[in-house]
């Protein structure tokens, strides 16, 4: 493999794993701005050991085992602000976490194919809470609902996305 095409092949699994990292350092620091921080510092150091990734083994292990260092730094770097959690909690749930992340994977298309099965109404909704992080408070305001009705309409939206992913994984698996 030319040093250009593991370049290219380096550039195309960072990409892809973006989301991943991102869900990965916010679920261990809580903090949407910190996160970013870090996944930045995280592709920095990525770019920087170019020349340690060995192609032939997961790109994911490797991405998260440097990620995991970048949050302990922070957090060890930020130790007199107050944190979501600490060091040691962070190393622990760092193993359990990568394995989830990989698991997650085998959901990600079918709930694309059933998010785009909702009617707009529900898609919208799912996008303004989950998407774009409004409040309920705030959907409700815009809608022109109470912030029960809201609660309501997401419960039953994400129970029909439970049950169009579940179908989804089972048909893959016949």
């Amino acid at each position: 493999m030319t040093a250009e095409n593991r370049t290219e092949q380096f550039v195309q699994h960072l990409t892809e794993h973006q989301p991943r990292l991102y869900g990965y350092v916010y679920s261990l620091l809580g903090n949407h701005s910190r996160a970013s921080d870090v996944v930045q510092e995280t592709n920095l150091v990525l770019w920087r050991k170019i020349d340690e990734y060995d192609p032939a083994k997961p790109f994911s292990s490797w991405a998260f085992g440097i990620a995991r260092y970048q949050v302990l730094s922070s957090i060890r770097d930020q130790g007199r602000e107050r944190v979501l959690i600490d060091s040691e909690l962070a190393e622990q749930l760092s193993g359990i976490l990568e394995v989830e992340m990989d698991r997650l994977d085998e959901y990600r298309t079918p709930l694309r194919h059933c998010l785009a099965r909702l009617d707009e109404e529900h898609r919208a909704l799912i996008h303004q809470r989950y998407f774009r992080e409004q409040s309920i408070a705030d959907i409700a305001a815009a809608l022109g609902r109470t912030s029960g009705a809201v609660k309501v309409a997401l419960t039953r939206v994400r129970q029909k996305l439970f049950r169009c992913v579940s179908e989804q994984l089972n048909l893959n698996e016949l």
